[in-house]
C-alpha cells in the first residue's frame, strides 16, 4: 500500500468578510467551534499547519503569518505560507470551510497524481481554495511578488486533475464556504442538524 507524503496545510484565513460585517470570518462558530477550527481539525495530520492572515487565536502548533501587503488577497496569502513551507506536498485551503473533513484531505491525497488536485463543487465549479498541490510546482506558478494577482490566472499554467466528492443526501458539501449572512446563517442551521 502506497503511503501518502507528509504535507503541509496553508489555510488563507484573512480578506476583510465586508459583506459579514468586516468580522473575522474564520473565527465565526458554526457548530461547536470556529470555521477555522474546523478546517485545522481536518489537516491535524499535517506535518505543520500555517494560518495566513491578521491576528487571531490559533492552537499553539500553528504558524499565524501574514501576507505583505496585508489584505493583499489570496495570492499574496499563498506566498506568505509558502515561504513557510519545507514538505513536497502542500494543502491550500479557505479558511472558511465548517463541513471539510478529514476524509476529504486523505482522498485528495491519494489522488495527487498530477501539478494538483482541486475538489469541484456540484455545478462544476473548480474550489481553488480546497486542493493539494506539489510545493515546486505551485511555488514556481505564483512566482515571485509582482507575479500573477489572480488564483484562476495563477494556476492555469498547471496540470490539475479535478475530484467531485459524493455528498450523502442530508449532508453539507466540504466545499460549503460562509462569505454572504445568508451563507453562514444556512451553515449554522446545517450544523445544528448533525449528530454530536
Amino acid at each position: 500500500m502506497d503511503v501518502a507524503p507528509p504535507y503541509t496545510a496553508v489555510v488563507l484565513a484573512g480578506g476583510r468578510a465586508a459583506r459579514l460585517g468586516g468580522q473575522a470570518k474564520p473565527q465565526l462558530i458554526v457548530g461547536s467551534r470556529s470555521m477555522l477550527a474546523s478546517v485545522l481539525a481536518a489537516v491535524a495530520d499535517a506535518a505543520a499547519r500555517v494560518v495566513v492572515g491578521p491576528a487571531q487565536p490559533v492552537p499553539d502548533d500553528v504558524l499565524l503569518v501574514r501576507e505583505q501587503p496585508p489584505g493583499g488577497g489570496p495570492v499574496a496569502a499563498l506566498r506568505a505560507g509558502l515561504a513557510r513551507v519545507d514538505t513536497d506536498v502542500i494543502a491550500v485551503l479557505a479558511g472558511d470551510l465548517p463541513f471539510l473533513t478529514a476524509d476529504v484531505i486523505a482522498e485528495l491525497r491519494r489522488r495527487l497524481t498530477a501539478d494538483g488536485v482541486l475538489v469541484v463543487d456540484d455545478s462544476g465549479r473548480d474550489q481553488l481554495l480546497l486542493g493539494l498541490w506539489r510545493t515546486e510546482r505551485l511555488r514556481a506558478a505564483v512566482g515571485p511578488r509582482g507575479g500573477p494577482t489572480s488564483m484562476r490566472r495563477a494556476l492555469a499554467p498547471l496540470s490539475v486533475d479535478r475530484w467531485r466528492p459524493d455528498v450523502p443526501a442530508g449532508s453539507p458539501p466540504p466545499w460549503l464556504d460562509c462569505d454572504t449572512p445568508t451563507d453562514l446563517a444556512r451553515a449554522r442551521q446545517v450544523a445544528g442538524r448533525l449528530p454530536g
